[in-house]
Parts: structure tokens; C-alpha cells; sequence
């Protein structure tokens, strides 16, 4: 088997309220807008582009695949490594972040908190244990 060339380099989330999901992506994580037109807004995680594009939009994208809607259920989570979690937390809640669980240690190792952007997709943070 080839290896592959690289990292993954940008992740397309597909949302049904752009601009809400572009105001927590810009509330929540204080990153500045890369790109953006009517149909989405992409920013930089480190490495990683994050699309947030309109689930109308991502239908010919991924034609004839289906868009599913956000009450479906997840199918992905999304990590991002923090220093200390459970600041992290108190600095989302503050800011009107609901976790759906967490601060938690996990038994492999690292401790985890997770809660759920407006297009319904998965983050978690975490930072290693010990």
C-alpha cells in the first residue's frame, strides 16, 4: 500500500445555519475568518482548514452521496489538545457553550470534555494525563 503524502489538510462540515455556526466558530475558538462567500467560512486550526459549508451546498459536492440533517446522530468527533481542560471548560461555559460531558479522565490516558457545535458536529478537547 502507497503511503499517503500528507496530513489532512481541510475538513468540510456540512451546517444548516451558516452564519450561526460561523458566530460560534468565531465566539468560541476567536479565530479569524480564512475565506468565505454565501455558501461557507473556512478556518484555520493550526495545519487543518475547517469548511463550514451550507448543507445545500455540500449537496452537489458530494452527489450521489446524501447530506444527512443534524438530527441523524453524530458520525465523527472532532479533538482538539488543550493545556488544562478543565479551564478550557469554564472558559466555554462561559461563553454559552453547553458540554455534553466531561471534564472526565478516560482510562487511556487523557482527560476529555465534549460539546456540540450549531451544526450539530462533536468537539472534544483534551489534554494527557499525568
Amino acid at each position: 500500500m502507497a503511503v499517503w503524502p500528507g496530513s489532512i489538510t481541510a475538513i468540510t462540515l456540512f451546517v444548516d445555519d451558516l452564519a450561526a455556526t460561523r458566530a460560534f466558530y468565531l465566539e468560541v475558538f476567536g479565530l479569524p475568518i480564512l475565506f468565505e462567500d454565501e455558501n461557507s467560512a473556512v478556518f484555520r486550526f493550526d495545519n487543518t482548514m475547517i469548511n463550514l459549508l451550507k448543507s445545500s451546498a455540500a449537496v452537489s459536492l458530494i452527489d450521489p452521496a446524501t447530506v444527512a440533517s443534524p438530527g441523524s446522530g453524530s458520525r465523527l468527533q472532532l479533538t482538539l489538545d488543550v493545556e488544562n481542560v478543565d479551564a478550557t471548560c469554564a472558559e466555554l461555559t462561559a461563553r454559552g457553550v453547553e458540554l455534553l460531558n466531561g471534564p472526565m479522565d478516560r482510562e487511556w490516558g487523557i482527560r476529555t470534555a465534549s460539546f456540540r457545535d450549531p451544526g450539530g458536529h462533536i468537539w472534544e478537547i483534551a489534554q494527557p494525563l499525568g
